[in-house]
């Protein structure tokens, strides 16, 4: 890589690094906490600088559910279900011993997970113990309708590829268009939740995050890509959206039947690639590791961003290296860590497909996007800005940012890179709060960075939904 990390511009100055070795040597710190007045008012400011078009045309495919949220320790404790003695990884759950050691597993971290579950008796048996609790209650669900509501409420024309329930409908934003089947009643993902601090008996919860499973009929095999391939192309979309493949993983399928549904699908990508229209992939937890090839072959050529979290992100890492996925990744990485992990993604599909140019990594602490220089994406500051407002927003469930029940996990200054020899420390200005800077990959191959903090949300409303509601905010400023 010439001048591997090196050109360091922008918001990220000589200046500005010197500042920032100086507080150290003088045993400097910034109260960041005490400046969240300050660093709300420039993301504000920040995200204020980009106004989405009407005339704005977004596709997003595919499937939908109906979300039951529970509190999952209520859950496993209405159900009798106790702590294992060792926690273990699971593709697929069939009975309750197999809970409680799978949700054991990701709850210790802190990590999020979705499972399938083939036990329907077990499935049914959970949901309705959870409509029985205090606390319970359904929202629309399914990355691709989250993502459709959020880029309506964002000022995009949208078009969903979903089937749908009676109850469904009634939830999606004026401006979403939706082509798919009706069907009698939409499948359900059960989503248990648990806050930072929270325990089972013995073991805590490092933060709030959440275990999902499901037991759906519909998502798995895409039914809506037909009727959606037909609708998409009179739409005319800037932007075409590709989510919840997730559904796939560990799924029954017949002998051939996923293999089917990715040509339809790939053909649909290709399709897209020959009008020019962009398109973004929201990666998700994937642990079948014959699906994952499938998306290397089918979907990530043909995708022009990609957008995951701080546990995707190895994982996706790991494949392209080493053909293999990893369960748990670090609970709060540091922002050289996620850096390094998105260079080495980016290039590595670059080089396989030259086609990827941008990532969006979004992590409890902070918001990374990178962007090809010379591409369509425009506006990566104010969107990085705007993705940070947006978790936010989403996971306190409210319109506005309290301050009061914000926190920031960024220390005062980051590092580029774990490289010491090529690293730069870029100090955090709270009335500049964005950090973005070029690198050059070589071949002119010039690379925009932007790093934005997040105002963690302290009084957890909803985890679930959070990823997708942040991508879609980020993509809608960038198109």
């Amino acid at each position: 890589m010439a001048n591997s990390f090196a050109k360091v511009g922008g918001i990220v100055s000589v200046l500005a690094v010197f500042i920032a070795i100086l507080m150290q040597r003088k045993g400097g710190h910034q109260d960041l906490n005490h400046e969240i007045p300050n660093i709300l008012q420039s993301l504000q400011k920040a995200e204020k600088k980009v106004e989405v078009d009407a005339s704005t045309r977004v596709a997003v495919g595919f499937g939908g559910c109906m979300d039951v949220f529970v509190d999952a320790i209520d859950l496993l404790d209405a159900m009798s279900i106790k702590p294992p003695c060792e926690p273990e990884h699971y593709n697929t759950i069939q009975n309750e011993k197999e809970l409680a050691k799978g949700f054991l597993y990701f709850f210790q971290y802190g990590a999020a997970a979705e499972r399938f579950i083939g036990n329907t008796t077990l499935f049914d048996n959970m949901v309705d113990t959870a409509r029985s609790l205090k606390g319970f209650r359904t929202a629309m669900g399914g990355n691709a309708p989250v993502m459709a509501n959020r880029f309506a409420m964002e000022g995009a024309d949208v078009l969903l590829a979903v089937q749908s329930g009676p109850h469904f409908k009634k939830l999606l934003k004026p401006g979403v268009k939706m082509v798919g089947s009706d069907v009698d009643h939409s499948d359900i993902h059960l989503i248990m939740e648990y806050k930072t601090g929270e325990k089972w008996e013995q073991h805590t919860s490092p933060r709030a995050n959440r275990y999902i499973v499901h037991s759906d009929h519909f998502n798995p095999t895409i039914q809506t890509l037909e009727p959606f391939m037909e609708a998409y192309k009179d739409f005319k979309p800037s932007l075409l959206v590709v989510g919840g493949l997730q559904m796939l993983d560990n799924f029954p399928f017949r002998s051939g039947e996923r293999q089917a549904r990715f040509d339809v699908l790939q053909n649909l990508l290709i399709d897209a690639a020959s009008r020019k229209t962009l398109v973004h992939f929201e990666f998700a937890s994937f642990v079948e590791e014959s699906l994952v090839s499938d998306l290397m072959e089918y979907v990530l050529p043909y995708s022009d961003s990609v957008g995951m979290n701080e546990q995707e992100l190895p994982n996706l890492l790991s494949f392209l290296k080493f053909n293999n996925i990893t369960m748990i990744s670090e609970t709060y990485p540091r922002v050289a860590t996620v850096l390094d992990q998105m260079r080495q993604v980016y290039q590595l599909l670059h080089k396989a497909h030259n086609k990827v140019s941008r990532l969006h990594i979004h992590t409890l602490a902070f918001q990374a996007i990178m962007t090809k220089q010379s591409s369509a994406w425009k506006n990566t500051m104010s969107a990085a800005a705007h993705a940070s407002l947006t978790a936010n927003r989403h996971i306190c469930g409210t319109k506005f940012v309290d301050i009061a029940k914000s926190k920031v996990l960024l220390d005062e200054s980051f590092s580029t890179t774990s490289d010491a020899k090529a690293a730069s420390r870029v100090p955090f200005d709270p009335k500049r709060p964005v950090s973005c800077w070029e690198e050059d990959y070589g071949d002119g191959e010039m690379v925009l960075i932007c790093i934005s903090p997040n105002l963690v949300c302290t009084d957890v409303y909803q985890t679930a939904g959070g990823g997708d509601n942040i991508s879609s905010a980020g993509l809608a400023y960038q198109i």
